[in-house]
């Protein structure tokens, strides 16, 4: 019996998202007539400059025209750095001894990446802040900056980040993306509707509210993918 409702659930599912997908013209516009200039990319292409002042297309698309997607994509990564902590996190009794994996490095890999490791972290801030000018944006400046502390992680042996600090950035940077969106959604019925000025055309304060989301997308994905890597490089051996 569970077998036969799983199949109807199913065959529901297929015809559900079949008939969607069959009713989509990819590719043509609205009278049904394959024309360049009035494609879907041909629209992001000709008005993203123009109504967001934003010079990295892809970006705009990201995070204002499919702004709801990557609200979930940043969902479902810290559902899996949530999953992946709570899978490896061991809590020890007082007084145990602990002993991590990592061996010391020589004080050259030490010396090398303090001074390194500043520079990773700016050149993490500067590809998420100038996201919607160059390519680049929250992921790749957010995955930069994780790459950075997995460096320190690896040098020194007792190197420790605050799981606390990285719980308290991850949740404020979700909170603004998410009050970006209703806000919009409050102002104009529009969930991250752009309602800030979008300013000039590949100046650093432009593109309105999507700069702003990146780089709440940044601080949330290096928080994240921190705190699991830490959680990796400090698994206990209990035996």
């Amino acid at each position: 019996m569970k077998k036969l409702l799983v199949i109807l659930l199913l065959a529901v599912v297929a015809y559900s998202l079949g008939t969607a997908l069959m009713s989509v013209k990819f590719g043509e516009n609205r009278l049904g007539k394959v024309q360049d200039e009035e494609t879907v990319s041909a629209f992001y292409l000709n008005n993203t400059p123009e109504k967001l002042s934003v010079a990295n297309v892809v970006t705009a698309i990201v995070v204002n025209y499919r702004g709801f997607d990557t609200l979930g994509e940043v969902s479902v990564l810290f559902l899996a750095a949530m999953g992946l902590g709570s899978i490896l996190y061991h809590r020890h009794k007082e007084g145990e001894e602990e002993e991590a994996i990592l061996k010391p490095s020589s004080q050259l890999v030490q010396a090398g990446s303090k001074l390194i490791f500043p520079a990773i972290l700016v050149l993490g801030a500067y590809v998420f802040i100038h996201g919607h000018l160059t390519p680049g944006g929250g992921f790749q400046g957010g995955a930069i900056i994780a790459t950075g502390f997995l460096l320190m992680m690896m040098a020194y042996k007792d190197y420790k980040v605050s799981h606390k600090v990285l719980t308290w950035v991850e949740s404020i940077a979700g909170v603004t993306f998410a009050g970006i969106g209703m806000w919009g959604l409050i102002v104009s019925q529009s969930f991250l509707e752009n309602t800030l000025p979008i300013g000039t055309l590949n100046n650093l304060f432009s593109g309105g509210i999507i700069p702003i989301i990146y780089v709440a997308v940044g601080f949330k994905v290096a928080a994240e993918l921190t705190g699991v890597l830490d959680t990796l490089l400090n698994i206990k051996d209990k035996h």
